[in-house]
């Protein structure tokens, strides 16, 4: 968050009413619809899989903050972003009570400061050299790898314990510490602890060694 967020003003975002109306709307279907189109088909699916064969089904939904980061309005994404990522909390929220009892888990699982494809090209350097941009940059050492929450995802499908997390917005450093797991360089980045602890404005890389 820059300075200008935190006292009020906005930089670079546009207000509800100034946002592009259409791509508000289109920014709602592609992240809120698509979640409940696939939960109201897999669902029954997953119930039915569960009953023939005496197993559990987990529902992951994929977001971006955990409970807390998301309590407050995030300035720094704009209205839609924030409305969507509220909704999916609200979806997970919904599921677990709805599936209370049943033999499927819906859990919601965030990943921190994302390496993507898009995200490393944007600093121009790869995932082999992505430390390089810590230079410029030094908030981005709390970054971790796409793998790391694959991982988390794949021991929360194989644990046998899901349902612990059920209704809930977990991290990959969480799933990683319950999980035992790391991120593809051994360490297990916590981006939310960081922010939890330094705040959005901080991207100086002040505290990084502490949450990885």
């Amino acid at each position: 968050m820059t300075s200008s967020e935190a006292t009020g003003t906005w930089s670079g975002t546009n207000r509800f009413w100034e946002h592009d109306w259409a791509g508000g709307l289109r920014m709602l279907q592609m992240g809120v619809h698509t979640h409940l189109i696939t939960c109201r088909a897999a669902i029954p699916l997953m119930l039915k899989s569960a009953h023939d064969q005496r197993t559990r089904g987990l529902v992951v939904e994929m977001t971006d903050g955990t409970s807390d980061a998301n309590t407050e309005f995030r300035r720094n994404v704009g209205f839609y972003y924030d409305l969507v990522k509220a909704n999916v909390e609200r979806i997970v929220k919904g599921l677990g009570a709805e599936l209370g009892g049943l033999p499927v888990t819906a859990v919601g699982v965030t990943a921190g400061w994302l390496r993507s494809e898009k995200m490393l090209e944007n600093f121009g350097v790869t995932e082999t050299t992505w430390r390089d941009a810590v230079q410029k940059r030094p908030g981005f050492g709390i970054s971790e790898s796409p793998t790391y929450v694959a991982r988390g995802v794949a021991a929360l499908a194989a644990a046998n314990d899901a349902d612990r997390w059920a209704g809930t917005i977990v991290s990959a450093r969480q799933l990683a510490d319950a999980y035992d797991f790391t991120d593809t360089d051994g360490s297990r980045p916590d981006c939310w602890g960081h922010i939890a602890a330094y705040g959005w404005e901080h991207d100086d890389g002040r505290g990084i060694d502490e949450f990885r």
